[in-house]
Formats: C-alpha cells, structure tokens, sequence
C-alpha cells in the first residue's frame, strides 16, 4: 500500500472538501484528500458528467495530482429537466435565494413536482508519459419540489426538495442524514473503489 496519497478535490469551496471527508470518511484509507487554489475552468459541458470531468481536468493538470470534481443539481421534469446542469446559476444571480425562488415561480400552479439531484462524480489521474485515465461514476436523488422552502439546514434547493420516502424536506434532514442518502454520497460512493484501485490505495 502507498502512503500518503494525495487526491486533489477540485473546488474552492472549503465546506465541500469537509462535505467529500465526512461523506468518506475511513474508506479513504490512504488517501489525503486536499484542497484546491488554482484556476477555475470554464464549465461549458452539457452534461453533469462533463463538466465534472472539465474540473477534474483542470485541477489535475494544474497540481500535476490525482483530483475528483462532482457537478450537481436539481433536474425538474415539468420544467424538461431544468434547471440541470444551470441549477447554480438559474437566477443569474448564483444566490441560492434567488434560483429557489425563480424554480417556485415556474412551477405554479403545475401538479407535477417530481424532481431528482443529480451528481456526477469524476476522477483524473495523470500518467507519466501517457494521457490520463479518467473515470465518473453518476447518481440521482428523486423525490419532489415543495411549495415552500422548509428547513434551516443544508443549502441550495435543499429547503425545497422533499426526497421520496421522506416527509421533511433535505434541509430538515441532519447532515448524517443526509449524508446517508444523497446523491453526492451515492456517485462519491461508486467512484470510490475505482480511485482506490488505480492509487493502490
């Protein structure tokens, strides 16, 4: 087993790379999960596994490390499936007030609240000499929209997404809870024993 690994998690969101650790936890064995500072790449991908991998690119070539990237979001099937891979940015704002508040307005008076996060979690690892391998693994939380935000936890639409099974909303869940069941949990959770296995981790 290699010591002392470390996998670069390509974003500068400090409360993410906590989120991945404790999604993670022990199973990441050897491997030292670490912050990012460089550039941040145009995300111009049309899918969540596609932009996943542009950050994963860019992280792994900056650091020369292995990196894992998730894209995410809400996919709404009333609305064909928006915001998607826009959910950050649906306002134009990027505050997560003003999207939640634009994804209740284009869904009054509409029965059919069905929705889904969806994650794509990606790996790059560089290779001396050779292109890199890559990997992504991708997952879907369904359940449906509330009318309402509901819930102080959590973040983004989490106050408004209710999963399927559950009678609260994601922000009323406790992070462990959450945790448990999230669509970032179930495509890190994949992704995995793929990086594991090529780090010898």
């Amino acid at each position: 087993m290699t010591e002392g690994i470390r996998v670069v998690l390509a974003t500068h969101n400090a409360h993410k790379v906590e989120e991945l650790r404790r999604i993670l936890g022990s199973p990441l064995g050897s491997i030292e999960l670490i912050g990012y500072d460089g550039p941040e790449p145009v995300e111009d991908g049309d899918t969540f596994a596609a932009n996943a991998l542009i950050k994963a690119r860019a992280a792994a070539a900056h650091t020369g490390l292995p990196a894992i990237a998730d894209d995410s979001g809400i996919s709404v099937g009333a609305l064909d499936g928006a915001p998607g891979i826009h959910s950050a940015r649906y306002a134009g704002t990027r505050d997560s007030g003003d999207n939640v508040r634009l994804l209740l307005a284009n869904l009054d008076g509409i029965a059919d609240r069905s929705a889904q996060f969806d994650c794509a979690a990606a790996a790059v690892i560089p290779q001396q000499g050779g292109d890199a391998i890559e990997h992504v693994e991708v997952a879907a939380w369904p359940g449906v929209v509330l009318d309402a935000p509901t819930g102080d936890g959590g973040f983004g639409y989490d106050p408004v997404f209710r999963p399927d099974g559950e009678d609260r909303s994601a922000a009323q869940l406790s992070p462990a809870e959450k945790d448990a069941i999230s669509h970032r949990t179930q495509a890190f959770t994949a992704l995995l024993p793929w990086l594991t296995a090529q780090l010898g981790a």
